[in-house]
This record gives C-alpha cells, structure tokens and sequence, in this order.
C-alpha cells in the first residue's frame, strides 16, 4: 500500500515535536491515529523512523533522510494546488536578497527553491552577512528582502517584518552523556559543562546571557561559526552546545548521534521572518516572494 499525503503529515508533525502526544495535540487528533499512520508508513517503506524510549521517540537515520524527501514532497503538493490558484507569475523581474549564516542553509534554501521554480523568469541574487549590515541594505534600498534572526532587529521603525519560524533553544549532547538520561534539566546542570560555541548572530549572546543569570560564567571549550563543526564536536564529546531547535541534525557529518534535549526554565526563543523597508513600494517579484513564504508557513501549521 503506496503511503499517503496525511501519513507524512504526521510523520513530520511527529519528527517535529519528538512524541506522538505532542505531535496529536498539535494537529488536534487523537494519538492512536498518529500512532498508527507511523506504523503503516514504516511498513510501507520497510525501514524504523523512530527509535521509541520512554521519553519519546527519537528520529533515526533512515527516518532523517526520509524527513527531507517528505517535506520537500509535501511543498511539491502546496506548489502543485498554488499552480491552479489562477495566480500568474511574473514574467521577468529582478529580485535582490540578504541573508544571516545562521538561517541561510535551513529557512532560505527551501524558499529560494520554491520561488525559483514559480517564478523562472525572475533573475535572483543573494548575499550573506550579519544582521546589523543587512538592515542597512534594505534602509538603503539595495535588498529587497533579507531573510534573517528577526528576534533581535535593530531598527523597526524603518523595517518591516514577518514572522516565519519560531525556535526554542535546546541542549545537545553526546550519545551516553550523563544528561542524557535525566528526567529534568535544568540551566545550573551545564554551567560545568565544557560548552561549544556558535558564534554566528545572537547565539553567543544568549546563551551567555543564560547562564549569567544563575550566576555561573561559560565555560567555553570552542568557538566557531560552523554548525558542522558543533555537530561533530559535539558529537564525538567535546562539549555540549545550547543551539536553537531549527538547526538541528540527529547526525554529524561523521556518522555519530548527537542527543537533543529540553531546558526547565525559561529560554529565550529565535525568531527567523523576512523584513523590508517600511513604506517601500515593493516590486512584483518581492511581493511574489513574500506570498509564497507566507503560503509555506500556513502549510507548516497545518501539519
């Protein structure tokens, strides 16, 4: 039996969320429905997604390089329905782009995938930087759009913004940490902990600021702008890292299991939207962008 549009629904509802309870409350069914589409789409692809422990599931490789083909089957479907909306894309157009490091590889890759194939004529070029330089551009007139950590925007009187992701911070650990295995964690249970540091837009500064606040000072084993290389120093037990959810990966690029998991407490989120200049007459090929994001996010929460 071919799986079905619902199952991977679920499935990715489920991989989202890290329990089947979290995943039916948020799609506002019941858990044995989830429980069972996740039963039948592992018997029809022959493979274990999750691996099931008391606490919850835990996404496995095979279920990880499953996830991206659902999801980008699931954004094949909404851009199949936006086909026939009787929405006409534009014929030509210039489209210019800024982007943070952090989010370039997990929000606008996607994004500019979609629109490259709804709107073929439209000339795009991006550019990363950091968050302050890229406010300037779009002040300046010289972006459209910057997709980027909007949680810390600088200058809202003249930019604005739309929220696309919201991401919760999370603790990652190597497979067999102590920790691991703890029903609560708290900030205090890593103020001794060796950390890996991402370096790259508020990440280093909240997570500073956390612990601060209990009054323990970092402990800083490793500073890096690489989110590769916090996987796999984490991963191969150098340290634990305080990431937003949105980043991570179950797997390094070595192969080893890196464990996710949640703070007690309260922990700052990230926000990740599109901002543009305020009272700018944009573009029909800024404006399809815009559309088309806002049109993924309202699948997400869908799901």
């Amino acid at each position: 039996m071919a799986f079905t549009i619902r199952q991977l629904q679920f499935f990715i509802a489920v991989a989202e969320q890290g329990t089947v309870s979290r995943a039916a409350q948020n799609l506002s069914i019941s858990q044995s429905s989830v429980t069972e589409a996740i039963k039948e789409l592992e018997s029809d692809l022959g493979v274990e997604l999750f691996e099931r422990h008391p606490r919850g599931l835990n996404i496995t490789h095979k279920g990880h390089q499953f996830l991206r083909h659902a999801t980008k089957i699931l954004a094949d479907v909404s851009d199949a329905r936006r086909s026939f909306s009787g929405e006409q894309a534009v014929a030509g157009g210039r489209l210019q782009l800024g982007v943070t490091s952090l989010v370039a590889g997990y929000v606008l890759s996607d994004l500019l995938s979609r629109y490259r194939r709804a709107y073929p004529g439209v000339e795009v070029s991006a550019i990363e930087d950091n968050g302050d330089y890229l406010e300037h551009l779009l002040i300046g007139g010289k972006l459209d759009i910057a997709v980027m950590v909007t949680s810390n925007l600088r200058d809202r009187t003249a930019l604005q913004s739309e929220i696309l992701e919201v991401s919760a911070y999370r603790l990652w650990l190597p497979l067999g940490h102590p920790l691991a295995g703890a029903d609560i964690i708290g900030i205090g249970d890593i103020a001794s902990e060796p950390l890996i540091m991402l370096t790259v837009d508020e990440i280093e500064e909240n997570t500073g600021k956390l612990l601060t606040a209990i009054g323990a000072r970092p402990h800083v084993a490793f500073r890096t702008r690489s989110v590769e290389a916090v996987r796999s120093l984490v991963a191969t037990g150098a340290g634990v890292a305080l990431l937003p959810d949105l980043v991570y990966r179950p797997w390094s690029l070595e192969g080893d299991r890196i464990e996710s998991r949640d703070i007690s407490g309260s922990l700052p989120v990230v926000q990740v939207g599109m901002v543009w200049r305020r009272g700018s007459g944009l573009a029909a090929a800024a404006r399809d962008f815009i559309g088309l994001a806002q049109s993924q996010r309202m699948v997400r929460q869908r799901l």
